[in-house]
């Protein structure tokens, strides 16, 4: 069964890509307050809509990632929400799988570990993006505040794409959080989840030329 509807959004499911490598032109206010109202669109607890944002603008954001970046080189992680402790089975295979295309994409060799440091480093400095947009949400909600965020999360980032606005999805800046919190002035009663930097790609990079698989449905479906 299909519709035009489904085959819109299949579409931009499958145009959108977490992207690394970005151009330094900025994405204009209207088309930015666009991606937000469409990705509010999304279903919430009780419609409390708890996600927050600070949204970030050249040069404020290069002013960010500088920041990100210098405290990067002492690899501290402070996150307001826990890490993964670890992956096992499948989900480790697929993490794997993700980094060894990442670095194969921009000829990093296996097992070599300063050249794939430096690129993870690449996080903090948002890839270049001309954007960021940071996510918080309301200690009191909990988990499933969370969880609504993470539903606005992946609405805003398939909105976008829908524009021809690139992003990628970022749990790693989160582990600043102290840092964040105090360049920001965040209050205490809201986590830092993780930013989305965005702007539009960089086509000819080749970080931006390889696409993650996905599970069969038999793979993630138990049917009773």
């Amino acid at each position: 069964m299909t519709t035009p509807a489904f085959q819109t959004i299949n579409t931009v499911f499958d145009a959108r890509h977490s992207c690394r490598a970005f151009l330094p032109d900025a994405v204009p206010r209207d088309v930015i307050e666009q991606i937000v109202a469409t990705a509010q669109k999304v279903p919430s607890w009780c419609n409390c809509q708890p996600w927050q944002l600070i949204v970030t603008t050249p040069p404020q954001t290069q002013a960010v990632a500088d920041l990100l970046y210098a405290a990067s080189e002492d690899g501290m992680h402070a996150p307001d929400i826990e890490f993964p402790e670890k992956y096992n089975g499948i989900y480790r295979a697929r993490r794997a799988e993700c980094g060894y295309q990442l670095y194969d994409a921009v000829g990093i060799a296996k097992g070599d570990r300063a050249a794939s440091t430096l690129q993870m480093r690449e996080n903090y400095r948002l890839f270049g993006a001309p954007h960021l947009a940071l996510i918080t949400a309301p200690v009191e909600q909990g988990p499933y505040g969370m969880m609504d965020c993470g539903g606005f999360i992946s609405a805003f980032t398939l909105v976008a794409q829908s524009l021809g606005v690139a992003s990628i999805a970022q749990a790693a800046l989160a582990g600043y959080a102290p840092l964040l919190r105090a360049h920001f002035d965040i209050p205490q009663d809201r986590h830092i989840l993780c930013g989305i930097s965005f702007g539009y790609a960089d086509p000819a990079h080749p970080i931006n030329q390889f696409r993650t698989s996905r599970a069969d449905p038999d793979q993630v479906i138990d049917w009773r």
